[in-house]
């Protein structure tokens, strides 16, 4: 079984799944559009939540969100499922491909074979796309490759169960019902107004709020913990950044490209100036990362070499916050 499918590589699991599933149901629609009006961009921090014997850091919304909130703002339908058993699931799976189903799914990254040992960690956040099944393997569209790939049987029923936070327990989904027509404009405009409410949220843990807050604690690191666990914790931050869920510079760039995308579909020239703004401060989250890294690989961090990664911080919380003070008004 192979169902037609073209494959389109993204940035971000989860936009690229929500992409490729729409435009593949006929609904044309980008990577950055999906997670614009998804309102994937977030922060927050949770330092009594430990991951990795590190504080809790995210730099997007819970797994899933981002195409619920899609679905709700252009009025699709998508089902989703969880199960209880291994056959179950793959018998479910399986039906959807006999019916010409492209079946989105939520897997754990550990056993992906296809993925280098280096990003194979714990994580089950993971979304791929199945668009067919030969005797031995599922094949499988992950939108973070450059080309399609599979999965034998045995791998598949693995990612689709593993343990752990987020256990996926053999979650698929896929829309059931797309309009003939989406009111863009509108959804554009929910997805801008929601993630300004969440980066301006007035909780020190959540949007600029917590990302002032990191800064403040990364200061006060490596005197609290000395400085293999305050590089530990610098580390898992990055991670968490920059290869386990896109996060900062990444996650503004496809921002941006969003901004770009609707500034011409609701003619509004100041969304364009913004998007290059936020290029910019993208740019600063990346040179963050970089630096965070050659503090904590050299593993000699002296204390004002966390304090002038603080001030980075510092520096990028105090620009997105005027940011988002512009965009907020420049959709009202």
């Amino acid at each position: 079984m192979e169902l037609n499918f073209t494959h389109h590589q993204s940035a971000h699991c989860e936009n690229g799944v929500a992409s490729n599933l729409l435009k593949s149901n006929g609904l044309n629609i980008s990577e950055p559009m999906v997670f614009g009006i998804g309102s994937g961009l977030f922060f927050v921090y949770l330092p009594f939540l430990k991951v990795n014997h590190a504080p809790a850091i995210s730099y997007r919304t819970l797994p899933g969100q981002i195409f619920n909130k899609v679905a709700a703002r252009l009025n699709l339908k998508i089902k989703r499922q969880k199960f209880s058993s291994v056959s179950t699931a793959s018998k479910a799976l399986d039906e959807n491909l006999k019916n010409n189903i492209l079946t989105g799914l939520q897997v754990g990254v550990y056993h992906l074979s296809y993925f280098p040992d280096e990003y194979r960690f714990h994580f089950n956040a993971h979304n791929l796309i199945v668009y067919g099944k030969t005797e031995t393997d599922y094949l499988v569209s992950d939108p973070v490759m450059e080309t399609v790939t599979t999965l034998t049987h045995d791998e598949m029923n693995k990612v689709r169960f593993a343990k752990g936070a987020f256990a996926p327990r053999g979650q698929m989904y896929y829309p059931i019902q797309i309009p003939a027509n989406v009111d863009l404009k509108s959804a554009i405009l929910k997805g801008i107004k929601n993630t300004c409410r969440d980066m301006l949220a007035p909780f020190p843990l959540v949007g600029v709020g917590g990302i002032k807050y990191v800064s403040k604690r990364i200061r006060k690191w490596p005197a609290k913990y000395g400085t293999k666990k305050a590089n530990h914790y610098l580390a898992q931050m990055v991670r968490m950044q920059e290869e386990i869920g896109t996060g900062g510079g990444g996650f503004r760039f496809i921002y941006a490209a969003f901004l770009q995308e609707a500034s011409v579909i609701l003619g509004n020239e100041e969304l364009k100036t913004l998007s290059k703004e936020m290029t910019k401060i993208g740019d600063s989250w990346r040179d963050f990362a970089v630096e965070a890294s050659r503090i904590y690989k050299n593993r000699s961090a002296k204390e004002d070499a966390y304090n002038t990664i603080a001030d980075e911080l510092l520096d990028i919380a105090n620009r997105e916050e005027i940011f988002f003070k512009k965009l907020k008004k420049a959709i009202s």
